[in-house]
């Protein structure tokens, strides 16, 4: 809704209330206008429910960081789990005639095992169960491919074999079946195109009166780490969403909503704002159309609750409700029936903690202890076998038995790779190689000697990462082997070894400079062209840089393969799996 300046003075620049946000009303130069009575007597109220960032939390979890929030005092409150954000979402709508209910994205791809390893069919379960009416797609959405958010996510069509790799039994006895609700994205495009591959917004009719919303995602979606999408792209936020405001306002519609999944940080007290929010989405506040009457936004796991002018100085709600299920965001709309527009000084809006002093649903009780038992069962089938251990173990050379083995699967996820590398150390991040693969027989009863179980192939390598070969200098791999010498700031070495795929050999003099150490390197028994091209398979998170090594910068040809948790059991899968020799990589000292 839009409101004529007429001399507004900017000091509404920013309303920072505490608790529940209530908009001004910024038109104190208007001629006089009809009693407020009368206006509302003609309205219609509409309730936004809104979860954002929820990556699969069905389980409540106890610890500080997935199962707590901060007060307005500093005190941690315990909240989060699918029982009680049901009975919270029952408790909000209880006597509401207009009320819809959606995610911000990144509502799975998440970490708890009960819903990872079982292809996030138990979270679409949960957002069916509480009656979302839809989603915008997160960067997360897209951690595995368009096709599978739109046809398993959303169709429920199974891949693999069924019960094993998807369409498991639901908690009431059911195949999976997919979304009972949309997934939408306004920005979201295929390489080259301006269309989206998604539909860009939802339109919701209350008592006659349409609203609204607008999906978004954030623009770094196609080029993350674990969403990298080379086959799509991203449009720029304001541009698009200022685009279909216009369509919508073509189409008769006049309330409308921004959901967005793109953050930014307002302070740490769930249901306040500070007088300085950052970040993307508080500039695409400030800058999107002044049509958008409300902006309910995610991706930066951040609560606050904000009410920001939009570009002729009017405030709106400006939204973020955490992560992990932590918290529940309620706007209340008022439309006027006439002009089917929002009363915006009648917008309030509030973060509610998803506290566990209510009655847990019963329903989601059990939809939780089914999926962490067919977790149990899942992680302890048997995916492959070993003859010996693996680890994490380096040797003087920086070489490991782990590490060899997982650059060896990651050349054979790929189609047409030269070589694989994978960082065991890396500069920056978090390390992939997360846990030793024993000969012995493990703890769990299914498990035996040289058995590799699933949940233990899954803890061993990975944190959803796609394997992607791409085209790079034979410069640019020198470059790369020469960056595992990292000179700190303090004048010291830090070495950082990457492991290297078994048909590459290279040796190294440390005591040559930081940056001249590599002395030689021969793949498939020749030597390394540096003027020459080659495809170079590793993760994801390596080739962008967010290891620390960036000599991979300007690569070509990006072609996403497996993730790395699926690429590790495809190879384990072959057959047994022996410890490799660490002969790959060979310290010299040249001669004096």
């Amino acid at each position: 809704m839009r409101f004529p300046l007429r001399g507004v003075v900017m000091a509404a620049a920013i309303a920072v209330l505490g608790g529940t946000q209530a908009l001004a009303d910024t038109r104190a130069a208007e001629p006089p206008q009809a009693p407020a009575e009368s206006a509302h007597s003609r309205s219609i109220d509409v309730q936004l429910l809104s979860l954002t960032d929820f990556h699969g939390y069905i389980r409540p979890h106890t610890d500080a960081g997935n199962g707590t929030i901060k007060d307005a005092q500093g005190n941690s409150i315990v909240v989060g789990g699918a029982p009680y954000i049901a009975t919270h979402l029952k408790n909000l709508r209880q006597g509401r005639r207009n009320t819809v209910t959606f995610t911000t994205g990144d509502s799975f791809s998440g970490w708890p095992p009960e819903v990872a390893r079982l292809a996030d069919e138990p979270t679409i379960e949960f957002l069916n169960k509480i009656d979302v009416d839809f989603s915008a797609v997160g960067n997360h959405e897209l951690d595995i491919s368009l096709e599978f958010l739109r046809d398993h996510m959303g169709r429920g069509q199974c891949f693999g074999t069924r019960g094993l790799d998807s369409c498991f039994t639901d908690s009431d006895g059911r195949r999976f079946r997919g979304a009972r609700f949309d997934f939408s994205a306004a920005n979201v495009t295929r390489k080259g195109s301006t269309r989206p591959v998604l539909k860009p917004y939802v339109i919701k009719y209350f008592q006659g009166v349409p609203v609204g919303f607008i999906n978004l995602t954030t623009t770094t979606t196609v080029e993350g780490s674990t969403s990298f999408q080379p086959s799509l792209d991203n449009l720029p936020l304001v541009e698009t969403a200022d685009k279909y405001v216009a369509e919508l306002k073509r189409r008769g519609v006049e309330a409308i909503v921004a959901n967005v999944h793109e953050g930014g940080t307002a302070g740490d007290v769930y249901d306040r704002c500070n007088a300085n929010p950052t970040g993307p989405v508080i500039d695409f506040a400030r800058q999107a159309s002044a049509e958008i009457d409300a902006i309910v936004t995610g991706h930066w796991h951040a609560p606050f609750n904000c009410s920001i002018p939009d570009p002729e100085g009017n405030p709106r709600p400006v939204v973020e409700a955490a992560f992990h299920g932590k918290l529940i965001n309620e706007i209340n709309l008022k439309i006027d029936r006439r002009t089917r527009d929002v009363v915006r000084s009648a917008t309030v809006s509030t973060n509610h903690p998803v506290t566990r002093d209510v009655t847990p649903d019963r329903d989601m009780v059990e939809l939780v202890d089914h999926w962490v038992a067919t977790e149990k069962r899942q992680s302890a089938r048997q995916v492959g076998t070993i003859t010996g251990d693996l680890t994490r173990t380096r040797d003087a050379d920086g070489e490991s038995t782990l590490g060899n083995v997982i650059a060896d699967a990651e050349r054979a996820d790929s189609a047409d790779a030269d070589l694989a590398m994978v960082a065991v150390a890396p500069v920056k991040g978090s390390n992939s190689l997360r846990g030793d693969l024993r000969f012995a027989k493990g703890a769990d009863p299914a498990d035996g000697d040289g058995k590799v179980l699933f949940g233990e192939a899954w803890n061993t390598w990975g944190y959803a990462n796609p394997v992607v070969t791409a085209t790079v200098k034979g410069s640019q791999i020198d470059q790369a082997l020469e960056q595992q010498w990292q000179t700190q700031a303090d004048g010291t070495v830090r070495f950082a070894p990457l492991a290297v795929s078994g048909n590459v050999r290279f040796s190294y003099d440390v005591s040559k400079p930081v940056g001249e150490r590599v002395t030689s390197v021969l793949i498939d028994g020749k030597p390394l062209d540096t003027a020459r091209t080659y495809r170079l398979a590793a993760l994801a998170y390596t080739l962008i840089g967010a290891d620390g090594y960036s000599a991979f910068a300007g690569y070509t040809g990006a072609v996403r393969g497996s993730r790395d948790y699926e690429a590790f059991r495809a190879y384990l899968a072959k057959g047994p799996v022996s410890p490799p020799a660490l002969d790959r990589a060979v310290a010299v000292t040249a001669a004096s």
